[in-house]
């Protein structure tokens, strides 16, 4: 059976739907601070410094985090920087490097 085959009922509409357009409306789409849309790999800037919890140390405006990835909470997204292992970021404080 495929995914085509599924079918799911929606409690809103009273109606059953196909299994991936449901699961398509479900996605979450995790936006910076300007309102862009973020995706696993991406480069980001700092819009302002941040003190780190626990690191003693200050990240400043305009540092690039390089391969961001994604996490469940849509606020929030896993980082790697040079000096802080895993670093967790909101995303209210970051831009999408273009």
């Amino acid at each position: 059976m495929s995914d085509d085959d599924e079918y799911v009922y929606d409690e809103a509409s009273g109606e059953w739907r196909p299994a991936s357009e449901v699961r398509a409306e479900a996605a979450v789409v995790v936006k910076d601070a300007a309102g862009n849309v973020l995706a696993d790999g991406d480069q980001v800037v700092l819009v302002k410094d941040l003190k780190v919890k626990g690191a003693g140390t200050t990240l400043k405006q305009g540092t690039v985090i390089r391969s961001i990835r994604l996490t469940d909470n849509p606020e929030e997204i896993d980082c790697r920087h040079d000096t802080i292992k895993g670093l967790v970021l909101r995303t209210e404080f970051v831009r999408k490097r273009g």
